[in-house]
């Protein structure tokens, strides 16, 4: 064997474990920083980084094993490789977690009942329950938990409301749930289907296959700081209401304007001025983002007002 292959099979051994011991911190810190979102999301999160767990310890110790012989060279290469992209998507899908007031609004109290299991969480008023429902598809990456004190308002006001946990935080996984609500609420009649950023992009996507289903239909789409994929201005049925921050960084005034074009001539374009995209939720500033000027609890204040005016404009 020459001295120049003994040192590539010795910098791949390092290489390895080096990737191994990257992976076991990436877990480490994506518990440390967000373990709230971990924990109360779809499970489907916590399973990939357990995965990654084993995986890592498992290439930490290949590496430490020493030179790969020439007929797994190419496959610790391979490992290598994947091993690098598996991180990559890890820390990408790190979610972002509630934060106050949200985690106080997930409290049941005299006018809503919180419940929540691995897959959503359900706002149930206690009395004079609506037969319009609300289903809520949160946006990309972030905790179903922060959009609980934007959306309390809806419960109290008498509409049962459904908030997704979607798998590794992307709507585009979660497009079975709306479905499932249905089942699983026959007392409500009609659905309000909602969503923020990524997530109303899914919500317009369900609203246009629903709103003629025989029972249990979509009967309203709304969107925050959110816009559809593609134009269905001629075959969406149902009220549109669309609420975006004049200083969101993301979902930009500009972004909003145009999808004007995409939606029914008679969809409701409310701004909130001052309003930037993370203030949709509760979930802390977001790469990206605008500067808001205006309060978090104040721009809160006029989505939960505004939504729920709207919803009640829509009750089948």
């Amino acid at each position: 064997m020459t001295r120049p292959r003994r040192r590539v099979r010795d910098w791949l051994s390092w290489v390895t474990f080096v990737l191994g011991a990257a992976g076991l911190l990436v877990v480490a810190w994506v518990c440390l920083t967000e373990w709230g979102a971990v924990v109360h999301g779809h499970p489907a999160y916590a399973v990939w980084l357990g995965v990654t767990a084993l995986a890592s310890l498992w290439t930490a110790i290949v590496g430490l094993r020493g030179r790969p012989g020439r007929r797994r060279t190419t496959g610790r290469i391979m490992l290598v490789v994947l091993g690098a992209a598996w991180l990559g998507a890890t820390a990408w899908l790190r979610p972002y977690t509630a934060v106050e007031p949200a985690l106080t609004a997930m409290t049941s109290g005299s006018t809503v009942t919180v419940s929540e299991t691995a897959t959503r969480i359900v706002l149930t008023p206690r009395k004079n329950s609506d037969p319009t429902g609300v289903f809520f598809q949160p946006g990309a990456l972030v905790d179903a938990r922060a959009y609980a004190a934007v959306l309390r308002p809806l419960a109290a006001d008498g509409h049962t409301v459904v908030i997704a946990k979607q798998p590794l935080g992307v709507a585009f996984l979660a497009v079975g749930a709306l479905d499932a609500a249905r089942t699983d609420f026959p007392h409500v009649a009609g659905w309000v289907v909602a969503g923020h950023s990524l997530g109303g992009t899914v919500a317009a996507m369900e609203a246009d296959a629903d709103d003629d289903a025989p029972q249990h239909p979509a009967v309203g789409l709304m969107l925050y700081a959110s816009y559809p994929a593609d134009d269905m201005s001629e075959t969406l049925k149902v009220p549109v209401l669309s609420i975006s921050g004049s200083h969101d960084g993301l979902s930009t005034p500009a972004k909003i304007a145009a999808s004007r074009a995409d939606l029914p001539s008679d969809a409701l374009f409310v701004v909130v001025r001052g309003a930037v995209h993370a203030q949709f939720g509760s979930y802390g500033p977001q790469t990206g983002d605008g500067t808001p000027a205006i309060s978090n609890a104040d721009a809160r204040r006029q989505i939960s007002d505004t939504s729920v005016q709207w919803v009640d404009s829509v009750r089948r």
